[in-house]
């Protein structure tokens, strides 16, 4: 069978994984698959698990926050904020579980310093209209 090359890219390293037979993963239409040979392609995965395998290999799992996907000319390169990688499914699964929960903490605590903060504007605003700028 035909491999291709993957070029797994985060903020704070790179990995070339060799001999790849096939690619999985989700993007906001669904779940697709890559095979060597592919036409060039490019989309958005979507927080979750894809999975690869190389040529005689077990399915290695990266759990992801989303990425982009291009491949090109024998070649798939994954460019993400974060990823994890592991051979064990029942593991990455939960460190995904793990980080989504994190995520979402952060992302509630970013949306009520929003509110907060649009409290303020609005608040500053109306005692500028009001002409009582200096007072709080």
């Amino acid at each position: 069978m035909r491999t291709f090359v993957l070029h797994l890219q985060d903020a704070l390293r790179y990995e070339r994984v060799e001999n790849v037979e096939s690619f999985v993963g989700r993007d906001a239409t669904g779940a697709f698959g890559l095979l060597a040979g592919h036409a060039r392609f490019m989309t958005s995965l979507v927080f979750g698990l894809a999975r690869f395998r190389r040529a005689g290999d077990a399915w290695e799992y990266l759990a992801l926050p989303g990425a982009l996907v291009y491949f090109v000319d024998g070649a798939l390169f994954l460019s993400t904020r974060r990823y994890v990688r592991d051979r064990d499914y029942q593991r990455i699964s939960g460190l995904l579980l793990d980080q989504l929960a994190a995520e979402e903490r952060d992302l509630a605590a970013i949306h009520e310093s929003l509110q907060r903060l649009e409290h303020a504007m609005h608040k500053r605003l109306w005692l500028l209209g009001r002409g009582r700028e200096g007072v709080a």
